[in-house]
């Protein structure tokens, strides 16, 4: 038994860690599409993507990303509706669903655990986006450069226990209303 203990107290730390990852960033890998994104993460030299899965064919509707040893998609619930996302990674679903019909600048977000209202921050400018009275936690994104949707900060002030799925698709939402499609 003591043995036991010991071995979980050393290993506890580790464990630990891999739920403490925070997302600080996205960018756009080339300065001229928005069809994949860079993941920038609080641990050095841990990056992850986000990309379009078929980007020859310009499909906006379905998404992968890779952040570590996590792999996931983000696509449109139903084909025609754009008010309502998916994300799929691990054993975790997470949806994103607009809180007024066609309205983009509000959304719910949910894991199943959590739920969060992510809103825009200013109605005719998509620079800035937050959680709206989030008593769980904080998740704030910013444009580094004011009118330029390329580079995105975060503040990812969540709870341990909001997976990876919901958190991606918070960043995914904000970065998809908020760059040009054409």
């Amino acid at each position: 038994m003591r043995q036991i203990f010991f071995t979980w107290l050393v290993m506890m730390p580790a464990f630990t860690g891999l739920y403490s990852q925070h997302i600080t960033g996205l960018g756009t890998r080339w300065s001229d599409s928005f069809a994949e994104w860079v993941i920038y993460t609080d641990i050095e030299g841990e990056e992850g993507e986000l990309r379009q899965k078929w980007q020859m064919q310009d499909d906006w509707t379905d998404w992968q990303y890779r952040l570590g040893d996590a792999a996931g998609n983000i696509r449109l619930k139903w084909k025609d509706n754009p008010n309502e996302w998916e994300a799929r990674g691990g054993h975790n679903i997470a949806t994103a669903r607009t809180v007024w019909n066609n309205n983009f600048r509000e959304w719910r977000i949910t894991d199943g655990s959590y739920s969060f209202t992510l809103v825009c921050r200013y109605g005719n400018v998509w620079d800035e986006w937050n959680l709206r009275a989030a008593s769980g936690g904080d998740f704030q994104m910013y444009t580094h450069w004011q009118g330029d949707p390329r580079d995105w900060g975060i503040v990812d002030e969540l709870p341990a226990g909001v997976s990876l799925p919901a958190r991606l698709l918070m960043a995914f939402i904000v970065v998809f209303h908020s760059s040009p499609r054409e």
